[in-house]
C-alpha cells in the first residue's frame, strides 16, 4: 500500500477504522505508552487536539508495549489511564507493534515516507546514548526509536514530518498549524 487512506486500523473494540474517513483533515499519528518518562506529552498531545480538532486536526494514538514493556495495559486500561489522568478527548487505537515482524502496515509506510533522522531537543543526548548502548548502530534504519514519536500526515495524505519524542511540542503544534 502507497497510500495513507488505503490503511485501516483497529480501534480499541476491535472495530476497523478506514483511514480514509480521515481526507481533508490534518493527521498526527503517535506511538504512545502509559508508563514511559514521555508519557506526559499525552497533556500536551491533548492541549493540541484541544485548540486544533475543530479546524481539522485528527489524532490516532496507537498504544505500543515494544520498548520496555512501558505499555503493559489491556486497550481498555490505557484508555481508561489516559482519560483519567490526562482528560485525552482522543480515542486510543488497539495497541499494536510499529516495528519488527508484527508492526502494523500503516508504521511500515510511515517509516518508508519519513525515516529517522535523528534526536532534537534537550533530551536527544541522552536519548542518542541510551539507545548507542542498547542497539549500536541504531540510527542507520528508519525504525521507531521510542515511545511518543510523532508523524504529520497533511490534508491530502502526503507524511510531511517526524518529530521523535525528544522533539519540542511547539515545533509539533507549528507544523500542524501552518497544514490547517
Amino acid at each position: 500500500m502507497t497510500d495513507f487512506y488505503s490503511f485501516e486500523l483497529l480501534t480499541r473494540k476491535n472495530e476497523k477504522c478506514a483511514l480514509s474517513n480521515f481526507k481533508g483533515k490534518v493527521v498526527v499519528v503517535v506511538n504512545t505508552a502509559t508508563g514511559c518518562g514521555f508519557t506526559p506529552q499525552y497533556e500536551d498531545l491533548e492541549k493540541l487536539y484541544e485548540k486544533f480538532h475543530d479546524k481539522g486536526l485528527e489524532i490516532i494514538d496507537v498504544p505500543c508495549n515494544q520498548f520496555r514493556d512501558q505499555a503493559p495495559g489491556s486497550d481498555d486500561e490505557i484508555h481508561q489511564f489516559c482519560q483519567l489522568k490526562y482528560k485525552t478527548k482522543f480515542d486510543q487505537f488497539k495497541k499494536s507493534d510499529v516495528n519488527g515482524p508484527k508492526e502494523l502496515p500503516l508504521f511500515k509506510f510511515l517509516k518508508s515516507q519519513q525515516g529517522f533522522k535523528g534526536f532534537t531537543g534537550e533530551k536527544a543526548k541522552f536519548m542518542t546514548d541510551f539507545l548507542s548502548k542498547e542497539n549500536p548502530g541504531f540510527e542507520k534504519n528508519p525504525d521507531i526509536k521510542w515511545n511518543f514519536t510523532k508523524f504529520v500526515v497533511d490534508k491530502t495524505g502526503k507524511v510531511v514530518a517526524r518529530f521523535e519524542p525528544t522533539a519540542d511540542m511547539k515545533e509539533l503544534e507549528s507544523c500542524v498549524e501552518k497544514l490547517l
